[in-house]
């Protein structure tokens, strides 16, 4: 392109409305147009929004937002909706609920620091390293070019040039390889002319015709590749760009450290040059900026392996990293690759994680473990509604969200915090909330989102898990699986929870049989998983203290029903427990409670997790009555729907639990014996047990 040919960046800052004197497709020079009078009305055109221009007589002033409402001022009561709040500008003020994972943010970029971020997935990982490269100090950015190397083929050379010139190099090759190519090309016709010319005069236009043909292919082959020559851009830059994000999550080896491109073409003249082959990875384009891999354990130990050279040397030659790639044949000068590392993942990520990288982030940066939930405080719920704010804008097509709205959000994260007196930080799942609860707004033509959309969300969006539920519970309930009325000895109504947002009733069945063996066991089947078959074991103290009897003679058989995935953790230990009791002392279970909790060797009912979860699995089963431990009262947020369909009653041990689920046919014996066993002293207990046995051995 020739110097009087280049484009005048200023054109397009002219604006084409502003084209009043010229005709069409004409306008006029900046210096014209600020400033210049209108000569059929003699006004004024300034930069001054508040002042008319030609025409605009009839167009109204465009009216003055009315200011923003600052997070920290905001009052829930006199909110209207949440386009009235004002949301931060930058990403690291839209963080919420990590207080300590801000400031080490804000810390390691001044620094220039590592960082490993643990936690549950949503929580805001990868917005704070997004957030990072934001805060990191200006740098100088590079363009990173890559030149053949006439010496060696396979050993391109690196170049590293200020932001912006990468192009411009780039450019002027090419311009110069095509010049050339277009005179070569030239004196090829000449000489294919002149041959012709003269075959023509001597009269073998024969030969000629042969003679030019085979004298064109021979320069057409034997001809230097002037493209051959040419520089390939691998890291682009502009002068102005900032630090780089580059989100290097789930990269294969090629993807995240460079590769090098396979060539069918090998030799002959037909291959394509060593250095055109290169590709820059993840790690280079995230040169002076931050490389941000999440699920970090699921790198191989050789990506992990290379990660770590390159964080150690601020470089990393690109060579092949696939069997489809050339292979280590190529391999070029080290490319700069002085990166920030932000690896994420959840609690199990450190189990498979390269030892040495983890000790070179925390050698030389910050390990963060991120919170789940946060406390519900004035100050945090100020917070939240912000989140909600904030979602609105950032997705930009789903209308504001009303007061009655914003309660119903801040009301789910309470539920899903599983935790008294918290919010919920797994802010991905309530942003998913959000949105939905927008489209619903908008299918209505509504210009604000409700209360109603709201709940209407949560029916249409609900989890994998909480529609498999809702379908395994119809099934049970049609095949009496799930039963809910009446009696039976031996089976308990347990409770689990699916996936994170979703309950299941859990049918638990115990028969006492005497045993063949020497001793008795405690034989449970439902593909129990490690805590399971632990909290198993610690109901055989609770059997033998609340039956009275030794169980050394007897099997015990427990059944968990329709568990094809599998049962972990110990919250069924008080179902276990009173179906085992049910069964060995012959007395009938009430089908319309269900239970949960975990039980401790001296029977005290422990808190568990999912409380507002398994109340609405029970509710839509169609039992009536719940037993969960007290110290979970506070945490149970269910559903309006819910509330008049089932009663929830705490209890702190196990002698509640029996007197409320099991139907003897004297109960006020029954009790008298419970409150004896459970108040007898161990040596007294062991004493009654050894009298038991003398007993039936006619000792």
């Amino acid at each position: 392109m020739d110097k009087d040919d280049k484009i005048n960046p200023n054109i397009d800052d002219v604006s084409p409305e502003v084209n009043n004197q010229g005709g069409a497709g004409e306008s006029p020079s900046p210096a014209e147009t600020k400033g210049s009078i209108n000569q059929d009305n003699n006004k004024t055109i300034t930069d001054n929004p508040n002042v008319s221009v030609v025409g605009s007589e009839d167009i109204p002033e465009e009216k003055a937002e009315d200011p923003k409402i600052k997070p920290e001022d905001i009052e829930l009561e006199s909110l209207n909706s949440s386009s009235e709040i004002e949301v931060p500008e930058k990403l690291i003020d839209q963080v919420i609920g990590q207080e300590h994972a801000v400031e080490v943010i804000r810390k390691a970029a001044i620094q220039r620091r590592h960082v490993m971020m643990i936690g549950t997935p949503g929580t805001g990982k990868s917005m704070l390293a997004k957030a990072m490269a934001e805060l990191l100090p200006k740098e100088e950015m590079q363009d990173i070019l890559v030149y053949p190397n006439s010496e060696d083929s396979n050993n391109p050379i690196i170049r590293s040039v200020k932001a912006g010139r990468g192009k411009e190099i780039v450019a002027a090759h090419k311009a110069e390889a095509k010049k050339r190519a277009q005179t070569r090309n030239t004196l090829i016709m000449i000489l294919i002319f002149g041959i012709m010319g003269y075959a023509i005069i001597t009269g073998q236009l024969l030969m000629g015709i042969i003679g030019a043909a085979f004298i064109f292919m021979a320069l057409q082959y034997s001809r230097p590749k002037e493209e051959a020559m040419v520089p390939k851009l691998l890291v682009s830059n502009t002068p102005d760009s900032t630090a780089p994000y580059i989100d290097g999550t789930g990269s294969h080896a090629g993807a995240l450290l460079g590769d090098v491109r396979h060539d069918p073409f090998q030799s002959g003249g037909l291959e394509t040059p060593a250095h055109d082959r290169v590709e820059a990875g993840a790690i280079h384009k995230s040169n002076k900026g931050v490389l941000f891999v999440d699920e970090i354990n699921t790198l191989t130990p050789h990506s992990q392996q290379n990660l770590l050279t390159a964080l150690q040397e601020g470089e990393f030659s690109i060579t092949g990293q696939s069997e489809r790639s050339s292979g280590a044949m190529v391999k070029t000068e080290p490319v700069p690759c002085s990166f920030i590392m932000i690896a994420a993942g959840n609690l199990d990520a450190m189990e498979g994680m390269h030892p040495a990288l983890r000790s070179r982030i925390r050698g030389y940066g910050y390990e963060v473990y991120m919170q789940d939930t946060m406390p519900d405080t004035p100050e945090n719920q100020k917070k939240f509604i912000t989140f909600v704010a904030q979602e609105v804008k950032n997705d930009g097509k789903i209308p504001p969200f009303d007061r009655s709205a914003i309660e119903e959000i801040m009301r789910d994260a309470r539920r899903r915090s599983n935790r008294k007196g918290h919010l919920t930080l797994k802010l991905r799942d309530i942003g998913g909330l959000i949105r939905v609860s927008g489209d619903m707004a908008r299918q209505d033509n509504s210009e604000i989102t409700t209360a109603e959309h709201v709940l209407r969300a949560k029916e249409i969006a609900k989890s994998v898990e909480d529609q498999i539920s809702d379908e395994y519970t119809r099934r049970s309930r049609e095949y009496d699986l799930t039963i809910v009325e009446g009696t039976a000895v031996g089976r308990v109504n347990g409770l689990a929870v699916v996936g994170h947002d979703s309950g299941q009733v859990l049918p638990i069945m115990a028969e006492a049989t005497p045993t063949q063996s020497a001793t008795g066991n405690v034989i449970a089947t439902g593909l129990l998983k490690e805590i399971a078959q632990e909290s198993i074991k610690n109901v055989s103290a609770i059997l033998k203290k609340f039956t009275g009897k030794d169980i050394r003679n007897m099997d015990i058989h427990i059944q968990f029903i329709g568990t094809y995935n599998g049962v972990e953790g110990d919250s069924a230990s008080v179902s276990v427990a009173t179906a085992v009791i049910s069964a060995i002392e012959n007395i009938p279970v009430r089908q319309d409670v269900a239970m949960t909790g975990s039980l401790s060797v001296r029977g005290n009912v422990l808190p568990i997790g999912g409380a507002t979860y398994k109340i609405e699995a029970a509710a839509k089963a169609g039992i009536k009555t719940v037993i969960i431990p007290k110290s979970n009262l506070d945490d149970v947020l269910i559903e309006d729907r819910y509330r008049d369909m089932v009663e929830i009653i705490p209890v702190s041990t196990i002698e509640e639990v029996l007197e409320i689920a099991l139907v003897p046919e004297k109960k006020e014996d029954f009790m008298e014996k419970l409150n004896k066993l459970a108040n007898m002293k161990p040596s007294e207990f062991i004493e009654s047990i050894s009298g038991n046995i003398a007993s039936s051995t006619g000792l």
